[in-house]
């Protein structure tokens, strides 16, 4: 589960996690929406002292407006994946992700999940980060990792 495209480095990242095992991808892209609360954002950027982003929280696309954003990294995502020698397949998620997420699990009978997004100190301190959400639904374990930036 992702909520930006992958850098190189999260491509890597990823598909060497297992050595030179040949790993396949489900990629779900969580947009930006009603679950991710502005203030929540926002207070996450002033914690790891991005106040610029901070202040541009209100001008970030949400719900409808989002979900071609995400379409397009979402596909950008997945070339880059490919281009690393990995299968990998993916959809946009807008509705019950962690319901989507265990779909996806069970359908694909995946070894694990790697949700890969920036820290949100104020969701994980509280557990109600995608990680800490999905270890309790999913059956396999999660592995979270921080996205790199751009």
């Amino acid at each position: 589960m992702i909520e930006k495209p992958l850098t190189p480095e999260d491509v890597e990242f990823v598909t060497t996690l297992h050595g030179e095992e040949q790993i396949s991808f489900v990629v779900l892209m969580q947009p930006r929406g009603d679950q991710a609360d502005v203030l929540l954002r926002a207070i996450d950027d002033v914690a790891i002292g991005e106040l610029r982003e901070a202040a541009r929280e209100s001008e970030e696309p949400e719900g409808k407006e989002a979900r071609e954003p995400a379409a397009i990294a979402l596909e950008y995502s997945l070339q880059e994946l490919r281009k690393a020698g990995s299968e990998a397949v993916g959809q946009v998620v807008e509705e019950h992700p962690l319901d989507k997420l265990k779909t996806v699990v069970d359908d694909s009978r995946a070894d694990e999940v790697i949700v890969l997004t920036a820290p949100h100190y104020v969701e994980e301190f509280f557990h109600r980060d995608w990680a800490s959400r999905a270890r309790h639904k999913v059956g396999v374990p999660v592995l979270k990792l921080f996205a790199h930036s751009e």
